[in-house]
Order: C-alpha cells, then sequence, then structure tokens
C-alpha cells in the first residue's frame, strides 16, 4: 500500500493527513491531548480534505475534549500505598515483599513481589508481565462467545503495547492485537475492542456498513467505547505514533 504523508492547519487544529489506497476518508483524534489524523485517497486534494475536516469539527472538539479532561494517573513509581487498577477496580499495591517475582490480588491490596534490589522498572516489568496473562486468560471466553455470533475467527491473538491504540486487526493473517493497558479497565471495555476488531475482519473501515455492524451485535458499544475513553489514563508519553 502506497503512502504519503502532509501537515494541514484547519480552524486553528494542526491536522497529520496520511494518503493511502483507501476509497474513503477518515478522521481520527488520538490521545492523550487530540491529535487529528486524517487517512485519505491519494485522489482528494487539499481542499476537499479541509473541508471534511470543517464538516466534523463538532465531533472533533467533542472527542479532543473527552480526551483532554479524561482523569490520568500520576507517574507509578511502584511503591507501597500507590492505587494500580485491575479490571476497572482500584487496588493499593504493597510492593514490600522480596522473592520471586509474582503478583497476587488478596482483598483490595496488590501485591507484588520481585528479588532484593529490584528497582522500580524491574518492578514495573514485573506487574506488565502480570498484566498480559491476566488480558490472555480473559480472551478464549470472548472469542468462544463471538467468534460465531459475528461469523469471523481469529487465528492469532498478539499482547503488544501500542502508543495510541487499543486494538488493531490483520485481516490477511487473521491476527488481532490488543494493548495491556487492557486489563485494567472495565471488562466491558476489552469485550467491545474485541468486537471492534472482528467486524473490521467483515468491513475495515469505519463506514456505515461497520456502524450498522456494531449497532447489531452490541447495540450498547458507544457506552462501552466512551466508558474506555473515560477510564484513567496511565502516566506515559504515548508519542505521536499511530485508536481503534
Amino acid at each position: 500500500m502506497s503512502t504519503a504523508s502532509a501537515y494541514l492547519t484547519v480552524a486553528g487544529l494542526g491536522v497529520d493527513v496520511i494518503y493511502k489506497d483507501i476509497k474513503n476518508l477518515h478522521i481520527s483524534v488520538y490521545p492523550p491531548m487530540g491529535r487529528v489524523r486524517v487517512a485519505a485517497p491519494h485522489r482528494l486534494n487539499e481542499e476537499a480534505i479541509r473541508l471534511a475536516v470543517i464538516q466534523r469539527l463538532p465531533w472533533i472538539k467533542t472527542q479532543r475534549q473527552q480526551l483532554q479532561d479524561a482523569e490520568r494517573q500520576t507517574e507509578r513509581r511502584m511503591v507501597s500505598g500507590e492505587t494500580h487498577y485491575v479490571w476497572g477496580e482500584r487496588y493499593r499495591l504493597d510492593s514490600s515483599r522480596v522473592g520471586r517475582s509474582g503478583v497476587k490480588l488478596v482483598g483490595k491490596t496488590l501485591w507484588l513481589a520481585a528479588p532484593a534490589g529490584a528497582d522500580a522498572e524491574a518492578k514495573k516489568a514485573v506487574l506488565d508481565r502480570w498484566y498480559r496473562r491476566q488480558l490472555k486468560a480473559g480472551l478464549p471466553g470472548l472469542l468462544a462467545k463471538w467468534e460465531p455470533i459475528i461469523g469471523e475467527q481469529v487465528k492469532k491473538v498478539v499482547v503488544r503495547r501500542m502508543k495510541t491504540k487499543w486494538g488493531t486487526c490483520q485481516t490477511a493473517s487473521r491476527a488481532i492485537w490488543l494493548n495491556p493497558e487492557l486489563a485494567k479497565k472495565n471488562p466491558r471495555c476489552l469485550e467491545y475492542i474485541v468486537v471492534h476488531e472482528l467486524t473490521h475482519f467483515i468491513e475495515r473501515t469505519h463506514n456505515e456498513r461497520f456502524i450498522e455492524l456494531m449497532d447489531l451485535h452490541m447495540p450498547d458499544w458507544r457506552a462501552r467505547r466512551d466508558e474506555l475513553n473515560d477510564a484513567p489514563l496511565a502516566a506515559e508519553d504515548w508519542g505521536t505514533e499511530d485508536i481503534a
């Protein structure tokens, strides 16, 4: 797929434009502060893209405001007493245990053990691996439920930290990629992303057909999407890389 890029300023907003071999124009707003990106067919000129952005300005401004107003955690230092989220619930971290690396939930406490001398980064790595296992453990049931409903099958699931995506899919290899940050959110959010990506196996773009399919299979998908976007964001540098 051939691509090219450009940068426009529309109504005071900076807009990244990516030209691709696609049929329709798509506008996305990315965390953490609402970067606007347009994926446009090569045939569209600058004026057509500006007009499309202007027509979607109310939606763009709403999305940007939601992202900018989102609760954001302070930087996690992996010290006892910090708050961490697991499946949308708040837990108090106790990182005082020394020994074999591991994480366990006991009541409302998140117990983390690490070898003697482990620094904050090493403890973060222990917790990150645990979040990944949590996410992977939650997937088989969701796929068993939704694959027959949507009529599509996943051959491979990849859990990978992505700077600006909760999930993505590769239709050719029938693979779904999921951000381990989803293990911190309400399970309803993970289910929404799974259904979202399965639906992309049928319709690659966010056009009317895609929306109709989402409405058919998961009527409350918009509420789940908003719940995901309103959930506390991790305190990290999301960068400017290429949301579901």
